[in-house]
């Protein structure tokens, strides 16, 4: 086994394949699981991304190693590490107040790539373990941080009132029957002379207050134009 191992350690044409080949699994199954999500990187990117990154820490290494040329093997791949990240966010759209999707996405092609990087160097039994992790985190443990962020969900809420005058009563209520926090008075929305806005954040730890709930117990009160989620 130890024969084998530094066999494929080594700079030739069957480790140089066994280390593309892997790349195309592991990148594969990862970006199936992404794609299955329909996210913006998929399977060919992810492949495409282990790939580049193992041909980038190769390079380095095979001009040094088997050209004898002098200089830091690892400076190209060096590179890999920041380039990445141009690529990752990419995949990062924010959507509203507290919608911001594909940061999973671009965090996965960032492992890819050093998964990549760990193959391209011969750091076999490295690149499986976190192949094996990831897989975990993206297909099990994205359950339970469903299951926990349902249960603490948050939203935020937009209430404009007639005067600034109810500023200071309108913040009391709603931390008084709310809990709210990140209070800020703004300029209002429908811009009518001397109307004030005022934002903030509900948590929802109990799953049970809505947008529209909030909405109605403010609009109850005589100085409140109107009220909705804020997104």
């Amino acid at each position: 086994m130890e024969e084998i191992l530094a066999y494929l350690r080594d700079f030739n044409f069957v480790s140089v394949s066994v280390r593309v080949v892997l790349c195309m699994l592991i990148g594969g199954v990862l970006g199936i699981e992404r794609g299955k999500q329909g996210r913006a990187a998929g399977m060919r990117t992810h492949i495409l991304v282990c790939i580049g990154a193992a041909l980038a820490a190769m390079i380095g290494m095979y001009t040094v190693k088997v050209l004898g040329m002098e200089g830091d093997a690892l400076r190209v791949a060096a590179q890999v590490v920041s380039g990445i990240g141009f690529l990752g966010v990419g995949t990062i759209l924010l959507k509203g107040r507290f919608q911001i999707t594909g940061l999973t996405t671009a965090a996965g092609l960032w492992t890819v790539a050093a998964i990549g990087l760990c193959l391209g160097v011969g750091f076999y039994e490295g690149a499986l373990v976190a192949f094996v992790c990831v897989l975990i985190t993206v297909t099990v443990a994205h359950r339970l941080e469903y299951a926990i962020n349902k249960r603490y969900r948050r939203f935020g809420i937009y209430v404009e009132i007639k005067s600034d005058e109810y500023v200071r009563r309108t913040i009391e209520f709603l931390s008084d029957t709310f809990s709210i926090t990140d209070v800020q008075v703004t300029a209002p929305r429908s811009a009518t002379s001397g109307n004030v806005g005022i934002e903030a954040n509900v948590h929802n730890r109990d799953f049970k207050t809505t947008p529209e709930l909030v909405s109605t117990a403010l609009e109850a009160e005589e100085y409140v134009v109107f009220a909705l989620e804020s997104i």
